[in-house]
């Protein structure tokens, strides 16, 4: 099986250290390993399978940088394997691929381009399908989804590309009229990269501009007083019901992270604190589950995903998001979810390559 990594995205270095968590956790035993680095230019390279080379080191984040040889997916008809071609050599062959491992996050990987691919390689895949990823990709679009299936979604306004180059006044008096604080957000972004929190109305083009960074769509979204509820979902097997764990619940150390930003998600480790099972009433409990599991089956949920919600002080859910490829990072919410639920790390892994294994390619 194949581990890829890295890729064009912000996200990068996230990937990185998820595949870390991953080579390091995974059974040797039962399978063979080969880990597949992306580098920012595309580059497919054969890489070290030493989980240390891709953990958060202080001086530098992790990255996978292009070298003298690259890895080509080859497929023939009859399967699909690994070759390593490099100047005036032979190519060589990896040896067929059964399965593939995506830990990709952010555009170019998880938002079903790379999904797409697999399908045609016919190679089976950790994770949601080509629709699933991108509508879990972008943002707008997630929102859509989830209001056509009944689920309740905070106010936002959407800011195109097209729209911002032609009248970005309006853009802005149209964002202004949404509750204060608020949170712009690359529409097709994750790991909170480009996201600013914004209490004055004066600072808003400029949030918008840094979003635009990473996206040229920007999604604005009011923001929520509430408790921040998340719940690890997990495909089931045949026909069975998606799979949730109990809640959990983010508590962020206020100090120099005023909410949960990049630095408190990968890089200080005393930021957030997880409380799983979340204090919550067993109604409450019950009915994030179940929304959880709506949300998943919406977006045609595959392997995982990690919902996330607001719980009000009056009593409501509101659904913030979903994440098809959640981090696996040691601090990472979904695999400690899983884990506080009876699920350990490697036995997780196992599950969702095995839920892959399981599940044909194509039209299912």
């Amino acid at each position: 099986m194949a581990v890829l990594f890295g890729g064009r995205s912000s996200e990068h270095a996230v990937s990185c250290v998820t595949a870390a968590g991953v080579l390091e956790a995974i059974d040797r035993t039962k399978y063979d390993v080969v880990p597949v680095g992306i580098a920012r230019n595309g580059q497919w390279s054969l890489v070290s399978a030493d989980p240390a080379a891709w953990s958060l080191r202080s001086e530098s984040l992790p990255e996978v940088v292009p070298g003298e040889q690259s890895v080509v997916l080859s497929a023939d008809g009859t399967g699909s394997e690994l070759v390593v071609h490099a100047e005036d050599t032979l190519p060589r062959s990896l040896g067929r691929v059964d399965v593939v491992f995506p830990v990709l996050h952010g555009p170019f990987g998880e938002d079903g381009t790379l999904q797409g691919m697999l399908e045609m390689a016919d190679i089976r895949y950790v994770g949601a399908g080509v629709l699933a990823s991108a509508v879990g990709m972008d943002k707008h679009y997630m929102k859509v989804v989830f209001e056509a299936a009944g689920l309740k979604v905070g106010p936002y306004e959407v800011i195109t590309d097209r729209q911002w180059e032609k009248d970005a006044p309006a853009c802005l008096e149209r964002a202004s009229k949404l509750a204060f604080p608020l949170f712009v957000k690359p529409a097709r972004g994750g790991s909170s990269m480009g996201i600013t929190r914004v209490t004055n109305p004066a600072d808003l083009r400029a949030a918008i501009e840094t979003a635009r960074e990473h996206d040229p769509k920007v999604v604005v979204e009011a923001g929520i007083v509430g408790r921040e509820i998340e719940v690890a979902v997990l495909q089931g097997r045949g026909t069975e019901d998606p799979r949730t764990s109990s809640p959990g619940e983010i508590a962020v150390q206020h100090g120099e992270h005023e909410w949960y930003d990049f630095e408190a998600k990968y890089v200080d480790g005393a930021a957030a604190e997880l409380s799983c099972p979340a204090d919550l009433p067993e109604d409450i409990s019950a009915r994030v589950r179940d929304l959880a599991g709506l949300a998943f089956e919406a977006v045609g949920g595959e392997g995982l995903s990690r919902v996330d919600f607001f719980y009000t002080p009056v009593g409501d859910l509101i659904i913030n998001e979903i994440n098809t490829m959640p981090g696996f990072t040691p601090i990472s919410m979904y695999p400690q979810m899983w884990a506080k639920s009876g699920l350990p790390y490697t036995e997780l892994i196992d599950e969702l390559i095995s839920l892959a294994l399981e599940r044909k390619t194509g039209l299912r």
